[in-house]
């Protein structure tokens, strides 16, 4: 907890400068534009936030059915808020997946199994994640919807090829056991040669023990292949309904910008700026989303609008997250 504080106050010194930044230059027409605002579209776009936590509790709670019948959706949600707040105060959201296993264990679930489950709901996530950037980068093809810079359409591919790799890993690594002795191989006699690894027999028993998990999540997977598809499914839509949201800030300033553009645009917002190692891809994602959308609305609603969707996609979340762990208290019977 005292590194969550620390992280807490981090990310608030963070966001006052970014705040700073974004204000300086416009202050009062920004303000002016946030006043003007369409209250109910605003608070359209904070009701589809919550609705991007439901379904990513809903897959989580579909994964976590397997392994404890009678646990309610509802302790899912919970921990789901939860785990907003973990990521939100972790440098590329890696605070989120210790705390959901702690949160698990809490909840009755065995240690291991508690693993399981957000190995198996991570896999998901990311080939979710890797669909959409497919059908956006198709997309973007297709119609020319955001003219990149060399720069910036790099960064979008190397973003793309990251979380491909990424997906592409934990998929052989949880399928194919041979592929995961093969890394605990190659991984060994990279540790050795930098002089990482000291202990070449307890470093082996480790990998060997964390890559089991996975075997074990990808033989999980493949015996309920309706369950595997179907939290796919719950991803992608909560990921859909996460990059609408701009489309709907706008909207409520009087802008109206494509949809189609709006949903390739946030999501290769998110590619370039998740590799930011700051809490929240802070910068990253702020400086993505002005390049995308700079030469669609004028600079003060721009800045506004970014104001707002941070505040929804990002701040609300941190700070429903805190609130929520405030009532956390782990019954395993729930």
């Amino acid at each position: 907890m005292k590194n969550a504080k620390r992280n807490t106050i981090i990310l608030l010194l963070i966001a006052v400068v970014v705040m700073y930044f974004i204000l300086k230059d416009n202050f009062q027409s920004i303000v002016d534009n946030m006043l003007l605002a369409n209250k109910w579209l605003i608070l359209f776009s904070f009701l589809l936030i919550v609705l991007y936590w439901f379904f990513r509790a809903l897959s989580l709670y579909l994964v976590v059915k397997r392994y404890k019948k009678k646990i309610k959706f509802r302790v899912i949600l919970h921990q789901t808020l939860i785990t907003q707040f973990f990521n939100g105060i972790t440098p590329f959201a890696t605070g989120g997946e210790p705390m959901q296993v702690y949160m698990l264990t809490k909840s009755g679930i065995k240690v291991a199994n508690a693993t399981n489950i957000i190995v198996q709901e991570f896999i998901m996530y990311q080939i979710a994640l890797i669909l959409i950037g497919f059908i956006a980068l198709g997309l973007n093809f297709r119609y020319n919807l955001c003219s990149l810079t060399p720069i910036l359409g790099n960064m979008i591919i190397l973003g793309f090829v990251i979380n491909i790799i990424i997906g592409l890993f934990l998929i052989f690594v949880s399928f194919s056991k041979k592929f995961s002795n093969f890394v605990v191989k190659i991984a060994l006699k990279l540790g050795v040669k930098f002089k990482i690894i000291k202990d070449v027999e307890k470093t082996t028993l480790l990998l060997n023990e964390k890559l089991e998990e996975y075997n074990e999540s990808g033989t999980m997977l493949k015996k309920n292949m309706k369950l595997f598809l179907s939290c796919i499914l719950l991803n992608f839509v909560a990921l859909v309904i996460f990059y609408l949201i701009p489309y709907f800030v706008f909207k409520s300033l009087g802008y109206n910008i494509g949809l189609m553009q709006v949903f390739v645009s946030s999501a290769f917002i998110l590619l370039v700026g998740n590799f930011v190692p700051i809490p929240g891809g802070s910068v990253g994602i702020e400086g993505s989303y002005l390049l995308f959308f700079e030469n669609s609305l004028p600079s003060a609603p721009l800045n506004a609008s970014l104001i707002i969707w941070r505040s929804i996609t990002y701040y609300f979340g941190v700070l429903i997250g805190g609130i929520s762990l405030g009532f956390f208290k782990g019954d395993a019977k729930k």
